[in-house]
């Protein structure tokens, strides 16, 4: 699938501008990075991470729910989808937004029809395809940022979303 502009979702999806976007994912890798403990979760929170419009350009990212490796098994779907409804759960209690250094006014909004996105998902549709945007296990962010405390996306750049931001590329 072609994108223009940074699509999240699928079939009902989450068009943003560029601000929204880092905002977006900003709230996001705070939560995810702080609730991963299992490799699907370290997956998911790769993909996050892979969506740094500093690195791949703005109004390039973006991605499909149907593109996900949601797992094999029912219980593997229900557990991977629980955990993404669970990250954005966290984020919209405004898990660690003061450490962003701005106020995210749009954020809920995004995050509330982002959810209500994914709770009305069924990963049994989803159409994993090799080699697709979705990390395989070896490609599961497990560095951590020091100085941000939040996965990272080493070893294919050299710092966290908040790194690259704070190199003066983010507005």
């Amino acid at each position: 699938m072609t994108r223009v502009g940074n699509v999240f979702g699928g079939g009902d999806s989450l068009s943003l501008s560029n601000g929204g976007t880092d905002v977006f994912l900003d709230v996001l890798t705070l939560s995810v990075s702080d609730l991963a403990h299992d490799t699907w979760d370290y997956r998911f929170a790769a993909l996050l991470t892979l969506q740094d419009q500093n690195v791949m350009g703005r109004g390039a990212v973006g991605f499909d729910l149907e593109e996900i490796d949601w797992g094999a098994t029912p219980a593997a779907r229900a557990r991977a989808k629980d955990f993404v409804v669970r990250v954005v759960g966290l984020a919209l209690r405004r898990h660690r937004w003061d450490e962003l250094g701005y106020e995210p006014p749009f954020a809920e909004g995004y995050l509330r029809r982002f959810r209500a996105m994914v709770e009305a998902f069924d990963p049994a549709d989803a159409v994993h395809r090799d080699g697709g945007g979705f990390p395989g296990p070896g490609e599961a962010a497990v560095a951590s940022c020091v100085p941000h405390r939040v996965l990272s996306a080493l070893p294919y750049w050299d710092g966290c979303r908040f790194c690259q931001s704070a190199a003066g590329q983010k507005p």
